[in-house]
């Protein structure tokens, strides 16, 4: 991806005039908020005339205001924080209310694009696998280690990758046709993780792969593929939808495994109190 605004920035900001330095300044200070405010209102909160925004915007490289718009827009989509709706500032009431629809909407969408058919078939995957690994990075891993922790208590052999300091490789050693392998391929992945699927396509390994839109190229590469929408009314993603994916997933394998699930829980819940782990 070309430099984003930001960076633009930096790198000329010794070359900028003293007034298209103080409209730089505000842009690094406000850069969240940068898709909500107008040329106009740069102007006039910096105390500079439009002319010198534009000039501003036509040396970092954008033809005009609304290019930069499209631009924080884009880095909105690939998961930056940047707020877009200036709408969000609105009072919490109405806040709320429109956090909720956004909520439903997102659960509606994962849902809807599932086949009943094609969900069974994971499930029943996920059951008769030998050994499953889930492997997650940045903000996929607390989805993956979830994922693992309600898998775990009805079945074993459930792995969660890459470990705290450790690397991936050896996790991915062994993998044979008996194993699934869950990713969760969530935005603004690292670039290890291109080298992960190409990986996991040359291997005997089944291969499920869950995550927003923006990972929708990788699906070819995996045998089943299920998009869950991260959107939100204001700058950070939104993954509750991807959590409600992972508690079905996790019914649906108890359901399907019924009295060796419900024997591991058990297990697992007599363990809790000889330990005495969890609190009452």
């Amino acid at each position: 991806m070309t430099p984003h605004i930001g960076q633009r920035i930096s790198a000329q900001y010794a070359d900028l005039s003293a007034q298209e330095q103080r409209v730089a300044s505000f842009i690094l200070d406000h850069f969240d908020d940068l898709a909500v405010y107008s040329a106009a209102d740069l102007a006039r909160l910096t105390g500079v005339s439009k002319s010198t925004v534009s000039r501003l915007f036509k040396r970092l490289g954008f033809e005009n205001f609304q290019s930069v718009k499209r631009h924080a827009r884009q880095l909105r989509s690939l998961g930056m924080p940047l707020v877009t709706d200036a709408n969000t500032a609105s009072g919490n009431g109405e806040r709320f209310k429109r956090h909720m629809a956004r909520e439903q909407d997102n659960l509606q969408r994962v849902l809807s694009r599932i086949e009943p058919a094609t969900f069974e078939i994971i499930v029943e995957a996920m059951d008769r696998a030998q050994r499953l690994l889930l492997v997650g990075f940045r903000n996929s891993y607390p989805l993956a280690m979830h994922c693992r922790q309600q898998l775990v208590q009805i079945r074993g052999d459930v792995v969660l990758a890459p470990q705290p300091n450790q690397s991936l490789a050896e996790e991915l050693a062994g993998l044979a046709e008996d194993d699934l392998v869950v990713v969760f391929g969530f935005r603004r992945r690292p670039k290890l993780f291109d080298a992960l699927m190409d990986t996991l396509t040359e291997m005997p390994v089944r291969v499920l792969l869950i995550g927003d839109a923006t990972a929708a190229g990788y699906a070819v590469q995996a045998d089943w593929w299920l998009e869950c929408p991260l959107d939100s009314i204001s700058a950070f993603d939104s993954y509750a939808s991807a959590m409600s994916l992972v508690s079905l997933l996790a019914n649906g394998l108890l359901h399907q495994r019924l009295v060796q699930g419900r024997a591991r829980i058990d297990s697992v819940s007599e363990l809790y109190s000889s330990l005495d782990e969890l609190s009452p």
